[in-house]
């Protein structure tokens, strides 16, 4: 069995909870702020620094209606996490971490393919959406290698929202990534 074969049997998900925000916050700013990012691929430290996100925001996406916000555990901790959110006929895809430590394993693989396949039990969705910094082209081309596809539509970086990081380059937007699902 290879490793993500077995990374995928190992792993449990389940729907976040009020009490796990404090716990998904550390996971998420753990794989994309700071030093402790920088152990990952997923890093966003060189054009972000301040918080990725804070723990309004992660139980705004719990309480959201026809939202999910998805833990992802082995062996009863915490590894990983992402959200779907039912939009129409899509899904949007987002807040994806994996621990710094366990990144470039296989692991993103595997779970960007359990989300898709919830969304569709779940809603019956035909496409799977996202939004990426144009700035990450490693990010995009590793999205890309998973079936999704740039689409050209950018949307402007919330420059001067603290909530979303400090940038430390003026040319931040992000573009519309999709993936049919049927």
């Amino acid at each position: 069995m290879d490793t993500a074969s077995r990374s995928a049997a190992e792993l449990t998900y389940r729907d976040a909870t009020a009490a796990d925000a404090d716990a998904l916050v550390a996971l998420i700013e753990s794989a994309y702020r700071g030093d402790s990012s920088r152990t990952g691929w997923t890093t966003e430290a060189d054009i972000l620094e301040g918080q990725r996100t804070d723990p309004k925001g992660v139980l705004d996406v719990i309480e959201a209606p026809g939202s999910r916000l998805l833990v992802v555990e082995r062996d009863g901790g915490l590894i990983a996490c992402c959200q779907i959110e039912h939009r129409g006929e899509a899904a949007y895809f987002g807040m994806f971490a994996v621990r710094p430590g366990l990144q470039g394993a296989g692991l993103g693989r595997v779970i960007i393919a359990a989300a898709e396949r919830i969304a569709c039990e779940t809603w019956g969705v035909r496409q799977m959406q996202m939004t990426v910094i144009t700035a990450r082209e490693e990010l995009i081309a590793w999205y890309e290698r998973r079936g999704y596809r740039r689409t050209g539509k950018l949307f402007p970086f919330p420059y001067g929202d603290e909530r979303f990081g400090l940038p430390q380059r003026d040319d931040l937007k992000f573009e519309l990534l999709v993936k049919p699902l049927v």
